[in-house]
């Protein structure tokens, strides 16, 4: 008979789980090669730079105007506050968080390190709230400023000016059609458009300059407003330091530096445990993307400053959004704005292929092996469908606002660089390097007084953070509710005692009693195997093992499963497991007994007093309670085929 060819719907499954079973090996620690001489194969640091740097360098398309929206005639010294920031703050925390975490988890995996048990996961799935407002405002507000760029630009037909809703839609739904595609790097293409975009706005940074030189009056009158509105320098700065948090999406790029890291190629000698080649790599790409981007912030803040009119900054202004662009199509006509439009466009649009590409690194590292997302959220198709579903959503609320997203965007940036900072000084400490704990510390409360003054600021950003976070915490949590009686034991293994004790009993029935450890003497044992006995008519020749989970760590969804033996009190076989689950270690080791032994083998059990509805909730989140029912549920749920099921017994 021959093989029956796959229907439409199968072959539309395997497209979309396709490397669902590779990435969930990859994330047990199943390696995919032998562990000799695995290198770590990927693009060179400057060509993954360009990949992050399309997020980065792509906020110069709207970071000018909200620089000069939010500190006015001191914008330019606001941004060279920034830049300080940046390159003696930021710059060192996230070369230390590439080091400490070279897998593209960032500080969260750092922090994950700290806590254990359920507040560790709490605590992960928080800065994964922030994170995912970082990645998917990040793809929502460079739509929505993309769209402007479209929509202002004179060439465009006049009927979709009045569209930018619509036209942020399309470009959202453009990039979600790539990475359903199968786009996973796109490295080429991210080189060009910053390779263009760069270019031209070095061009226009020369001409703004230039005119900064021939006009001396535009720079006398900038310096002459500043000081009757300031009064002097020490006033300036302060102002400034105050201002400055306002312009925090100019920290953007770092986040996504290191979730992009995997990309970055090792050199002879890497291994996944320790690639130093590949940490070498991303510092140079975080240091050389600070280097460029602290350099064109502070000169396209100069020229948008003092050569547009403030009233152009402001909602409905020819500049909102597009300062750049404005100065573009000004001093250097149509035809050259329209190309540097059309390049604002792309590197805009692609900017969310960065964050995309980041959601898709760190999310399925984290829910799916908390239990707190289906299988299915290991494959990246449908993890693109439910993220580009997401952002029509956020796109819709914020009605496609770029200055409304700019809190939200700025609050996921400033949470997560504060996270990488106390990570980084924790693993200083820890490390006993007194100098960079005091430096780290220091960078830390920077950080803290600048998101602290953002979220009063614009209170907005860290309302849509929480929403996020209580969105995921509570799909999070229904999910692992979902699969609470699933089997979750990635494999398998017993010492050679336990080995013997099951070949020992594979001659005759299979027979184990369920026991919970307490005082482990001989009486515990003695009564326990009389009781069992007497309550299920077992004959006295028959033999008993006993069988003792010890639960570790509840929280914990999937972990593989190791089985001791030993004879204790000279008479009673135990085999020991530790698990996060009692229920799902012994289903895992009964299907493991009779897959070996060709046996269904029984287990007995005594009943558990208390109420029904605690116990589930002590199994769902200690991993006890009513250990009987809910063993057979997830022998039910394992193997379908009664005949083939290992019998639970309740006495």
């Amino acid at each position: 008979m021959g093989t029956p060819l796959p229907t439409r719907s199968g072959r539309f499954r395997a497209w979309m789980l396709e490397g669902l079973s590779d990435m969930a090996k990859h994330q047990k620690g199943v390696p995919a090669e032998p562990a000799t001489a695995h290198e770590h194969k990927g693009q060179r640091w400057w060509r993954v730079m360009c990949l992050t740097g399309v997020d980065y360098f792509s906020t110069l398309g709207y970071q000018p105007g909200i620089a000069a929206l939010a500190a006015g005639l001191l914008s330019p010294i606001a941004t060279i506050v920034l830049v300080i920031v940046t390159l003696a703050g930021a710059l060192p925390v996230y070369r230390r968080v590439a080091e400490e975490s070279p897998h593209g988890q960032g500080s969260i995996a750092m922090l994950e390190r700290l806590l254990s048990f359920w507040k560790g996961k709490l605590f992960v799935l928080t800065l994964l709230g922030f994170a995912a407002t970082d990645f998917l405002i990040t793809i929502t507000l460079s739509a929505a400023d993309s769209s402007i760029h479209l929509i202002e630009n004179p060439h465009v037909p006049g009927f979709l000016h009045d569209q930018q809703m619509l036209v942020t839609l399309l470009l959202i739904a453009l990039l979600g059609a790539v990475f359903l595609k199968g786009f996973l790097e796109a490295i080429g293409v991210a080189v060009a458009l910053v390779g263009v975009y760069l270019a031209l706005n070095a061009v226009i940074v020369v001409v703004g300059l230039w005119h900064l030189a021939t006009e001396s009056h535009v720079v006398t009158d900038w310096t002459t407003a500043l000081t009757t509105q300031h009064g002097n320098v020490l006033a300036m700065i302060g102002v400034a330091l105050i201002v400055f948090p306002k312009l925090a999406l100019g920290l953007s790029g770092f986040e996504t530096g290191v979730a992009v890291m995997p990309h970055v190629a090792g050199e002879p000698g890497d291994t996944e445990e320790k690639p130093a080649g590949r940490i070498r790599g991303t510092k140079k790409l975080l240091t050389t993307a600070a280097l460029i981007m602290s350099v064109f912030l502070i000169a396209t803040s100069f020229i948008t400053t003092l050569l547009i009119p403030h009233q152009e900054f402001e909602p409905g202004g020819q500049a909102n959004g597009r300062a750049l662009a404005y100065l573009a199509h000004n001093y250097l006509g149509s035809v050259f704005g329209t190309v540097y439009d059309v390049a604002t466009i792309a590197i805009l649009w692609f900017a969310g292929a960065s964050a995309m590409a980041g959601l898709l690194n760190l999310m399925p590292q984290y829910l799916p092996r908390y239990g707190m997302a289906p299988h299915w959220a290991r494959a990246v198709r449908p993890m693109v469908i439910v993220f580009i579903l997401v952002a029509f959503l956020v796109t819709w609320i914020f009605d496609a606002d770029v200055d409304a997203q700019g809190g939200a965007y700025a609050t996921g940036v400033l949470v997560l660089i504060c996270s990488a900072a106390i990570a980084v000084t924790i693993a200083a400490h820890r490390a006993g390097q007194r100098n960079w704990t005091i430096a780290f510390a220091v960078i830390s409360a920077v950080f803290l007084y600048t998101t602290a003054l953002n979220i009063i600021e614009r209170p907005d950003g860290v309302k849509i953070g929480a929403c996020f976070i209580a969105g995921i915490i509570l799909l999070s949590l229904a999910s692992r509710l979902a699969r609470a009686f699933e089997l979750r034991v990635t494999g398998v293994t017993l010492d050679p005692m336990a080995e013997r004790f099951v070949r020992d009993v594979s001659h005759r029935t299979a027979r184990f009693i369920a026991n919970e450890p307490d005082s482990r003497d001989i009486a515990e044992y003695r009564d326990k195997m009389h009781q069992i006995r007497a309550d299920n008519d077992i004959p006295p020749e028959d033999d008993l093992v006993f069988v003792e989970v010890t639960v570790v760590d509840p929280s914990e969804f999937e972990a593989h499963l190791a089985v001791r033996g030993e004879v204790l009190h000279g008479r009673y076989r135990v085999l020991t497991l530790e698990s996060s689950s009692i229920p799902n270690a012994l289903a895992a080791f009964l299907l493991h007994v009779r897959d070996a032994t060709g046996q269904r083998p029984h287990i007995y059990f005594e009943w558990s007093e208390g109420n029904p509805f605690t116990n589930f909730l002590r199994f769902f989140l200690f991993g006890q309670g009513e250990v009987a029912p809910v063993t057979r549920e997830v022998l039910r749920e394992a193997e379908p085929n009664r005949a083939h099921r290992p019998r639970v017994h309740v006495g």
